[in-house]
């Protein structure tokens, strides 16, 4: 596992329209692009870096909003304009095919881009492995402070969110192990990274946008011409079980890998078997 501050040190910025974007790059080979949740940032990968880097060319970076990437808080934060910064990172990395790897807010962003395959402008990619999100938006269950974020009182939530309130929504969405309170604190750490909170209301937005986007993404699944994956922490109250069960209606040929004892984190809560299992799905169609 890799310490907060050496994935810092490790680290590299670009400017993408004048915003200063944080990114992680390491390996050889296929290309892997990782693409992190709400709210934390790409260091939810850290316990799978070495052993990806150690077979492929593995990429990350924190969204826009997020980590130690800007934060402005007059930008209009969209999913589109996510994949757009995904999109810049591959140019500059010089990526023409990729393998996709992606968790809850960020399976979003999987779907924008999977959806962008018609144009053959874009770099192709080659699989999609979804860990626990919203993928339908009809089954995501949000939690009630991701509700009040959203609602007229995003604002007043934001500034008066804490460690305690930040940690106890967090234990609320764990399975069965043990959450390490160094973990949690780097973790809020990220949030409150830049004055990080004073953008989630505006960053929230993704929920509803999700359900106006609700064809474009859910078809670019269920119509995909790629091999894909599904890791599921089954414990999840936001997209756990219920999840699955809508994903194996409406995927053809679901693929599907269930942590019965893990919640909404499983690359963090139980990576001794969700590494292997990306590994697994990455040899079979690199």
């Amino acid at each position: 596992m890799i310490s907060l501050d050496a994935w810092r040190a490790q680290g590299t910025t670009f400017d993408w329209r004048g915003h200063r974007i944080f990114a992680c790059a390491a390996g050889a080979g296929h290309p892997v692009l990782l693409v992190h949740g709400f709210p934390t940032s790409s260091w939810d990968w850290a316990a799978q870096w070495d052993a990806l880097a150690a077979r492929y060319r593995v990429l990350a970076l924190d969204m826009i909003g997020f980590g130690f990437s800007a934060k402005p808080r007059d930008f209009d934060y969209s999913i589109l304009a996510q994949a757009d910064i995904f999109g810049a990172l591959l140019a500059r990395e010089g990526v023409t095919r990729y393998h996709l790897v992606a968790h809850d807010y960020g399976v979003s962003v999987a779907q924008e881009l999977l959806a962008r395959q018609r144009h053959d402008h874009e770099p192709r990619i080659a699989s999609v492995c979804l860990l626990n999100g919203g993928l339908f938006p009809e089954s995501h269950r949000a939690l009630l402070t991701q509700k009040l974020l959203a609602s007229p009182l995003g604002p007043l939530v934001a500034r008066l969110s804490s460690y305690r309130t930040f940690a106890a929504s967090m234990r609320r969405i764990w399975g069965t192990h043990p959450l390490p309170d160094d973990e949690l604190r780097a973790m809020w750490a990220l949030v409150t990274e830049s004055d990080g909170p004073r953008v989630m209301p505006r960053i929230i937005g993704y929920i509803a946008e999700r359900r106006r986007n609700r064809a474009r993404w859910v078809g670019a699944l269920t119509s995909a011409t790629v091999p894909l994956r599904f890791i599921n922490g089954l414990l999840d109250p936001i997209s756990g079980a219920h999840t699955v069960a809508r994903y194996r209606e409406l995927v053809p040929h679901p693929d599907v890998v269930e942590l019965p004892d893990t919640g909404h984190y499983p690359q963090v809560e139980s990576p001794g078997v969700v590494t292997p299992a990306i590994l697994e799905f990455l040899a079979r169609h690199a």
